[in-house]
């Protein structure tokens, strides 16, 4: 069973009520150094990238770039179309397995379609149709064009709403072709962000969290155990109230914990969100998730996560 890491490199990242520009634009010899840095001696280490449909926007700017030395990219097809119109997408998936397959070790198709808000998919109508087809053509075109191991998934993020029906509908909208063309499904969660905790029940939420993603979200999809989970996104953010020494204690903790339910749940890859600030001198939370400061100075936890990328990358 293989262990990845990952981490989302660019400056610009959604908020909950819309995009956060970065003070400082995205500086590619910095980042490249900085992924180079974190990868070690890891066999692996994977680039998430964002692009949508049907603008066509790439988000960090030409993410191809840093898909080097054994670096690949975990890249995330958006449906943006405002009135939730399927005209072209499956056409938008396909071409681009075929254009950059070659440099892909993860697709997700769609983008926290469970999430009604602004920047993500679960705001556009059509959603879970979109997901179904988009995972079906893009694992079709993979095989067709001999990307065996390129893994197609989708994402989510953890619900607390008992009327929820997203698991349950997209249950009844997946055939058996989806279920054949799905690798994996991916969580974004971050805990003691949103909902703060207390210090001693981090890992117990870590574990909470991750236990009912697979025994409860997934079984009412009717997708089994076998499975694989990959944590798309989890970061802790610094800034005003929030301490660096305590997010280079979080990532520790956090990290720690996935891995440690890997076997048990079958997990396989965990991304952090994110390289950088946006600003560090911004006003909200949103503005502090990187490892390093907008001006690509570390905090402590660059060199936690470095670390335990080192230790914890289990290859094929």
């Amino acid at each position: 069973m293989t262990f990845t890491f990952g981490i989302y490199p660019g400056g610009l990242l959604g908020s909950d009520t819309g995009l956060t520009e970065p003070v400082r634009p995205d500086d590619p010899a910095l980042i490249t150094a900085a992924l180079c840095e974190l990868q070690g001696s890891a066999p692996a280490l994977l680039v998430r990238a964002y692009r949508s449909h049907p603008a066509g926007a790439h988000t960090p700017e030409r993410p191809e770039q840093y898909a080097t030395e054994g670096r690949k990219l975990d890249l995330v097809l958006q449906f943006r179309h405002p009135d939730g119109k399927l005209d072209g997408w499956t056409d938008f998936v396909r071409r681009t397995v075929r254009a950059e397959g070659h440099r892909l070790a993860v697709l997700q198709i769609c983008e926290e379609p469970n999430l009604d808000l602004p920047p993500v998919d679960g705001s556009i109508p059509n959603v879970r149709r979109a997901l179904v087809e988009g995972v079906i053509a893009a694992k079709e075109e993979a095989l067709a064009c001999g990307y065996g191991d390129l893994a197609v998934g989708f994402n989510a993020v953890p619900s607390f709403d008992p009327a929820d029906t997203f698991w349950t509908d997209l249950g009844q909208l997946a055939d058996e072709r989806f279920h054949r063309a799905l690798d994996y499904v991916g969580l974004d969660f971050f805990p003691d962000v949103f909902r703060p905790l207390q210090s001693d029940q981090l890992a117990d939420a870590v574990r909470a969290v991750l236990t009912g993603f697979r025994r409860d979200a997934l079984a009412a999809a009717g997708i089994g155990p076998a499975v694989p989970i990959r944590i798309c996104e989890n970061g802790w953010p610094t800034g005003p109230g929030r301490d660096e020494v305590r997010q280079a204690e979080v990532v520790e903790e956090v990290v720690r914990t996935v891995a440690g339910l890997a076997a048990e749940l079958a997990v396989t890859g965990y991304a952090f969100f994110a390289l950088r600030d946006a600003d560090s001198a911004g006003a909200t939370l949103f503005h502090h998730f990187g490892l390093l400061r907008d001006d690509y100075s570390r905090k402590p936890a660059f060199d936690v996560y470095r670390r335990l990328i080192g230790e914890l990358t289990i290859a094929d």
